[in-house]
């Protein structure tokens, strides 16, 4: 289905299930489709699993406009009242998590129940003085300059690096590798450009007071695409309350290169547990082995 937002653009809306609702929403260059692991996992756990394409990417509307983040939350916001939604968990992968933040920052929490941050971009990208830890803005220069060359090469270049794929690691599927770039490759040049800047250089630090619902943040500790440092580990350092695991040499795209991970910790957080459940089995192992090494009490 497509919704109307306040400005006319029309996004491209998967609506499926009928429980507790749960929006997804997408890293760049991607769309919605790229939650295909986790859609499949909520809808066999009894959620309503909500996904749609940002505008200039995918199905959704390519206008020419609108390309930050205060309009992309009042994207959000419009598919949000399009569905009558009272209550919802948000979750956000990449530059989703602006959305969030920014929607929260924004709007407030009265239509949230939790939050997720997946590999996000939370609370700020860029380096400055402020922000030691950030990413060199000429990183991103180059990103639009290759882009602007070719950037089906660019798209070719990036998902070896978003999924952590090399000479020798082979984290997911040369299938997996070629879906990703048609999803890239449906997405406007001006978007796929626009949103650079815009996710690279919007400071979310004064949206963070607005996280009062729960909140979990994972990351990968191996992630070259967005950076833990000034990101996840920024953001839990800021809201101390969140629930908080990084996947240890996971790169930017677990969603997909650690999808039972991931997808068991986001409905263990659904449902309330009070930590995310990779964590609680990594330390009930950590405990067995350490059980298992002591020496016995009677030679």
């Amino acid at each position: 289905m497509h919704i109307k937002t306040r400005d006319g653009t029309q996004l491209h809306v998967k609506d499926m299930g009928s429980g507790d609702p749960v929006i997804l929403i997408h890293g760049w260059p991607l769309t919605g489709d790229m939650w295909e692991y986790q859609t499949l996992a909520l809808l066999e756990a009894g959620y309503r699993v909500i996904t749609y394409d940002r505008r200039g990417f995918g199905q959704s509307g390519h206008p020419a406009t609108g390309y930050n983040y205060d309009w992309f939350a009042h994207d959000l916001a419009d598919v949000m009242d399009a569905l009558e939604i009272d209550k919802a968990a948000l979750v956000g992968f990449s530059m989703g998590g602006g959305e969030i933040a920014r929607y929260l920052g924004q709007y407030g929490s009265a239509k949230v129940s939790r939050v997720a941050l997946i590999a996000s971009v939370v609370p700020y990208l860029l380096k400055g003085e402020d922000n030691p830890d950030g990413v060199d803005p000429d990183v991103f220069d180059d990103m639009k300059a290759q882009i602007r060359a070719d950037r089906f090469a660019f798209l070719q270049s990036f998902t070896k690096t978003f999924y952590g794929q090399g000479f020798i690691s082979r984290p997911v599927s040369q299938g997996i590798m070629d879906w990703s770039f048609v999803l890239g490759s449906m997405a406007s040049p001006l978007a796929t450009l626009a949103c650079v800047d815009a996710f690279s250089r919007t400071d979310f630090r004064p949206d963070l007071p607005a996280f009062d619902v729960p909140t979990l943040i994972i990351h990968g500790t191996s992630d070259k695409t967005v950076p833990i440092d000034p990101t996840a580990r920024a953001a839990v350092r800021a809201l101390p309350q969140a629930q908080y695991v990084e996947y240890e040499g996971e790169p930017h795209g677990l969603f997909a290169t650690a999808p039972d991970r991931l997808n068991s910790d986001l409905l263990g957080f659904l449902a309330g547990e009070s930590e995310p459940r990779s964590l609680t089995v990594a330390r009930e192992i950590m405990e067995t082995e350490a059980l298992i090494a002591q020496p016995p009490l009677f030679p």
